[in-house]
């Protein structure tokens, strides 16, 4: 043990042998790591689904400016002359599209991915019921259950159920052109 003055204050020094340094370097780097798992977690529990878009890309965007956000990767699939990317953190599986980008309306629609939620607290997984309680003007009388976004007249959430359950669902321009 080594001690030593700085200006007014003593400071002692202790020097760990190789077993202690290695223990307390793992203990660090255990902590550092749990730390990024609990900001991670939060971020994505964080995350809401809507109203105007998600993950850092915006309902209506040009294709330049999704691009620009550095957040979307190209992928294969394309609906009714409209281009689909996926979110890079958010891929969204084999024969899925995470959004699509319309050449007349730019971003037309963004599809949810697990564990995000809307505002109103609907997600994969959700009931029907739940969906009806949360927006009680649901329309059913189409292909499929659309809603209007509160707090955003130009977008809707759609969602496909089966067994009374929530399995997709997406954040749409009302006059989206991608999807029937």
């Amino acid at each position: 043990m080594n001690t030593f003055r700085s200006g007014i204050r003593k400071h002692t020094v202790v020097r760990l042998g190789r077993p202690a340094a290695a223990v307390t370097l793992a203990a660090g780097l255990a902590l550092t790591g749990v730390i990024a798992a609990n900001a991670a977690s939060a971020a994505t529990a964080t995350a809401t689904f809507g109203p105007f878009g998600y993950g850092g890309v915006q309902l209506g965007m040009t294709l330049k400016q999704a691009k620009a956000t550095h957040k979307i990767v190209k992928n294969s699939y394309g609906s009714y002359g409209c281009s689909g990317w996926d979110l890079k953190a958010h891929p969204p599986g084999r024969d899925s599209v995470g959004l699509y980008i319309s050449k007349k309306l730019g971003v037309a629609a963004i599809f949810a991915p697990k564990g995000v939620k809307t505002p109103e607290g609907i997600g994969i997984g959700s009931t029907m019921k739940q969906v009806r309680k949360a927006y009680p003007q649901l329309d059913t009388t189409g292909q499929y259950p659309v809603a209007a976004v509160p707090g955003n007249p130009k977008a809707r959430f759609s969602f496909l159920s089966n067994h009374g359950k929530v399995y997709e669902m997406s954040l749409d321009l009302v006059n989206q052109d991608c999807t029937n």
